[in-house]
């Protein structure tokens, strides 16, 4: 079965944004777009209420799907884009609808005047179980914004991409998370940027002696840790520029800081499970919640 880039529709300003990111996702990719509309089952005794209009709702889905699609055509000549209507849990039908494809596309709305995103809960179940890569985008994204400025200083589709950020745990490396990364790269033509962080040394309230050089082994110790494991994806991808960041702090905060300029964050979520189900990890959630640029969330073992 072909895959496709697939994106999960609804009537939402962060949904239409989501729409449009795939499709430029699927170009660069040359794979169809698959855009996919979920319907909760209806029960029973909601459906003998007179007041909804359940057929008016169906030509409203189809109507939604289909303009959506046609937009997509004009504004991306070449494209090839298949609509899909489904009925079920929306996270379950997504989850599922993810297996089948290359990458799975959501949105993501703002919160007014905080400097923080909301993550649905729909959007934060397909992450903690899919399988396949997760993308969320935000409902201001717009194809500008994953660009660099032109000569002139205004932001341009045309202009070179801003670079990919991989936040990377150099302690528990995952292929799969490297490869999507160094790829996504490859395909936008960008520098990669690897920033790892690990945590400060443990010191009292006064100074010591040796305290300066201890940090100065740890800083360099780190940084050549990080550039041992980036080694062989230089060589995989000679095309792509790598720029290394180890930095010492929060994981969280130093990702969040590295990102402010990137055309595409991608953290790791490892593909476990326990008493209380699956959980995503403190890095990848707070990646979510405060990232502007459009977030993959690649699953791993």
């Amino acid at each position: 079965m072909s895959r496709t880039v697939t994106v999960g529709l609804d009537d939402s300003p962060e949904s239409r944004a989501a729409a449009e990111w795939a499709a430029r996702e699927a170009l660069l990719r040359g794979l169809p777009l698959k855009i996919v509309h979920v319907q909760e089952p209806t029960p029973q005794y909601v459906a003998r209420t007179p007041l909804l209009d359940f057929d008016g709702y169906q030509r409203w889905a189809e109507q939604l799907a289909r303009e959506a699609a046609e937009g997509i055509r004009l504004r991306h000549p070449g494209i090839e884009v298949i609509t899909e209507r489904l009925t079920g849990t929306v996270a379950d039908v997504l989850c599922e609808a993810a297996g089948f494809a290359e990458l799975l596309v959501l949105g993501s709305r703002a919160l007014g005047g905080l400097h923080g995103f909301m993550v649905g809960s729909v959007s934060l179940g397909v992450v903690a179980r899919a399988e396949r890569p997760v993308v969320l985008v935000r409902a201001e994204e717009q194809a500008a914004d994953e660009h660099r400025t032109d000569p002139a200083g205004v932001p341009s589709a045309a202009a070179p991409y801003r670079p990919v950020v991989l936040a990377l745990d150099i302690d528990q490396p995952d292929d799969t998370l490297l490869e999507f990364a160094f790829d996504a790269a490859a395909r936008r033509k960008t520098a990669l940027r690897a920033v790892h962080a690990w945590p400060a040394p443990p010191t009292s309230s006064h100074r010591f002696p040796g305290e300066a050089e201890l940090y100065d082994t740890l800083e360099r110790g780190q940084a050549s840790l990080l550039g041992k494991v980036l080694r062989p994806w230089r060589q995989k991808f000679p095309d792509v520029e790598v720029i290394e960041k180890s930095r010492c702090g929060s994981a969280p905060q130093v990702l969040v800081d590295d990102s402010r300029d990137a055309s595409l964050v991608v953290v790791g979520r490892r593909i476990r499970t326990g008493f209380f189900g699956a959980h995503i990890g403190h890095v990848t959630h707070s990646a979510l919640h405060h990232i502007t640029a459009p977030v993959a969330v690649v699953a791993h073992g």
